[in-house]
């Protein structure tokens, strides 16, 4: 028992290779050998599931230092290393992803009939690398993780996608990929300052103001276009329309929070000034996507694209609620990733049951479906709810920390951000309205059927989560606590210090 306690965060990291290996020995390519494979990965993915709620139960809330850690060094004692460990605010995101890929497994049961084998190995490689992303404590692995997720699933939209998948998964490669070139050249400098690359040294190190700044920069390069933050943002619609159904999930439920991650664990406790000098400019750039990409949903006629820049949305809260530094922005910022994950991953999967009926994601091609799908109405009601923000569902809570985050530092973006809510309104509702309500007049909606057990057992327990998290937010919230505590102490001492050797100055 000691060995799984000691190491828990390397099992749970590489079980799903061991599902990549079973997959491959799976011999034939019929009927009997496909389901063999959704089986082989359902499996994977829900022994993963399992082994990060134990590993959430055995995490100690109360510290706000690393948990479960692992250090072995391969290349000097502060090169590169296998360093793993987490905290308080990485834990969640394990959590969110081991909850996540049982869901897509079994979203795509179906929907997946060609190269199943190796659809299912790319999913549970993201896995794995998904996890390492928020696992290790090496910056060097850290890179390694965050850019080989880009390779599956750059492989995942261009051969499960859509009509125009090859151009969507190269304008997501690229643009992710180019971006990150720049943290690259910035993770090489900070080895050359600090003489580390272990993430836990670093975060106790101080770099020289003038290098905050372009380091801030070089990795704003890259988290900003993973986010994706407005006007980073363009390669993100395509992605998603093209994207299979699980795909799309991943995408804006986890990949998408990887942006977040680093700004909470890179740019704010490592380039305290540089953070503070900036923040005014991600401010505006936050409220600027809470607003223009919320018009910009308004007028689409694709589900899935009206859905992304939804999430474009959203993430200019986490953004503007990371940069007021303070505690209540941090909290809500942490918690609007996990809801979203959450909610946008839901309101995927509901389009794709209607995709899968009737192949299509125009919003004219649908209208009345609460008439023959009341089921499938009352779920998509309430992530359409939670995304609106509405009181008692878990968008409130994320939405209603960062707003008050932000308006302890400035009262004009928190007006501004307010706006959302609004614009947030209209599009949601404009969408479940079109799509579930009105008359039942086009005959090829007529004989379509609710959900299946199958896809019930997707999407309720995504129902439970996002009102008991509305109710009862306190899980994700006393998590992250001390976490977040010591992160904003250290982050607000930073910029003391700062200040008081320029009152010396002078």
């Amino acid at each position: 028992m000691n060995i799984i306690n000691n190491n828990i965060l390397s099992i749970l990291t590489f079980l799903p290779l061991v599902g990549v290996f079973f997959l491959l020995i799976v011999p034939g390519n019929d009927e009997l050998a496909k389901n063999n494979m959704r089986r082989i990965a359902l499996a994977t993915t829900l022994v993963t599931f399992v082994f990060s709620l134990v590993m959430w139960a055995m995490f100690d809330s109360s510290n706000p230092g690393f948990q479960f850690v692992q250090n072995h060094s391969w290349i000097g004692d502060d090169v590169i290393g296998y360093r793993m460990g987490v905290d308080g605010i990485s834990i969640l995101f394990i959590v969110l992803t081991g909850l996540l890929m049982p869901m897509c497994v079994l979203a795509s049961w179906e929907s997946v009939q060609n190269r199943v084998r190796e659809y299912m190995v790319a999913f549970l490689i993201l896995e794995f690398l998904m996890i390492g992303v928020f696992a290790t404590l090496d910056l060097a692995m850290f890179y390694v993780f965050f850019e080989g997720g880009l390779i599956p699933m750059f492989l995942i939209i261009g051969i499960w996608g859509g009509k125009k998948r090859i151009q969507a998964s190269y304008k997501f490669f690229f643009y992710t990929f180019i971006g990150s070139v720049l943290m690259l050249l910035a993770v090489m400098a900070m080895y050359w300052q600090a003489g580390t690359l272990d993430i836990s040294k670093l975060l106790q190190f101080e770099f020289s103001s003038e290098s905050q700044y372009w380091l801030w920069l070089a990795f704003f390069a890259s988290l900003a276009v993973k986010m994706p933050m407005w006007p980073f943002h363009r390669w993100l619609p395509e992605a998603h329309v093209e994207a299979p159904t699980a795909g799309s999930v991943i995408l804006a439920a986890i990949l998408l929070k990887m942006g977040g991650y680093g700004f909470l664990r890179f740019s704010l406790p490592m380039f305290p000034e540089a953070s503070a000098y900036f923040s005014n400019f991600v401010f505006v750039l936050s409220v600027a996507a809470i607003i223009i990409t919320s018009l910009v949903a308004l007028v689409q006629e694709d589900i899935k694209k009206l859905i992304a820049y939804s999430s474009v949305a959203h993430m200019g809260y986490v953004t503007m609620g990371i940069f007021a530094g303070n505690i209540l922005g941090v909290q809500g910022a942490i918690f609007q990733m996990i809801s979203h994950g959450i909610v946008s991953g839901a309101l995927f999967l509901c389009v794709g049951v209607i995709y899968d009926r009737m192949h299509t994601r125009q919003i004219d091609a649908y209208g009345g479906l609460v008439e023959r799908m009341p089921k499938y109405a009352f779920a998509f009601m309430v992530f359409t709810m939670a995304n609106v923000g509405l009181p008692g569902t878990s968008g409130f809570v994320g939405e209603f920390l960062t707003l008050m985050g932000i308006f302890q530092v400035n009262t004009w973006v928190a007006f501004g951000a307010a706006f959302g809510v609004i614009f947030s309104a209209g599009y949601a509702l404009w969408l479940y309205r079109r799509v579930i309500f009105g008359v039942l007049e086009k005959e090829n909606l007529k004989a379509i059927m609710d959900m299946s057990p199958r896809e019930m057992a997707v999407i309720v327990p995504l129902i439970f989560l996002t009102i008991f998290f509305g109710f009862y937010p306190a899980p994700i919230l006393d998590a992250t606590a001390a976490s977040v505590e010591q992160l904003v102490n250290q982050y607000q001492m930073s910029l003391g210090q700062v200040g008081a050797l320029a009152e010396v100055a002078r």
